[in-house]
């Protein structure tokens, strides 16, 4: 890999989080950003994250512990009664369906200098201000000055529900 292929290198970091409580305790993941750059670049984003995350449970944390791992860290909070813990990693984007369209690239052409005639000036007629059409009797809505209705539309229906 040439040095300037790396450099454009999609980073996802991902964090895996313990949800609930008791029975209903589980694992939920996500990915929280992208980072385009180095592997280190990414490490360091997500080392921020993972030192600045407060997770929802425990409520009242006792104790705090951030472990580095080789792909990322993982986060141990011990509560009252019970331990949970968040995993952030650092992965390679391979494939994202998702993602938006990469333009391609744009080739510009220089078109040859067109000779065009010069048109004569046009002189009109001053007009008078159209005014707009007025709405039929069963469309005229009392607006505020904004234009939204005084009265909602669906307001007095008597086929809504």
């Amino acid at each position: 890999m040439d040095e300037g292929a790396k450099n454009m290198t999609t980073w996802g970091l991902v964090i895996e989080t313990t949800m609930g409580v008791g029975e209903r305790k589980h694992t939920e993941a996500y990915v929280l950003a992208h980072v385009t750059g180095e592997r280190e670049e990414a490490l360091a984003e997500l080392e921020r994250r993972a030192r600045n995350h407060s997770p929802a449970h425990p409520r009242n944390p006792k104790r705090r512990r951030l472990l580095r791992q080789d792909d990322g860290f993982l986060l141990v909070v011990d509560g009252a009664w019970q331990s949970f813990v968040t995993r952030f990693t650092v992965a390679e984007l391979l494939e994202d369906s998702a993602a938006p369209p990469v333009p391609e690239p744009v080739v510009e052409t220089v078109p040859e200098p067109a000779v065009e005639p010069v048109p004569e000036p046009v002189v009109e007629a001053p007009s008078a201000p159209v005014a707009a059409a007025p709405e039929p009797a069963e469309q005229q809505i009392e607006r505020y000055a904004d234009g939204v209705p005084v009265k909602p539309a669906w307001l007095g229906r008597t086929d809504l529900p």
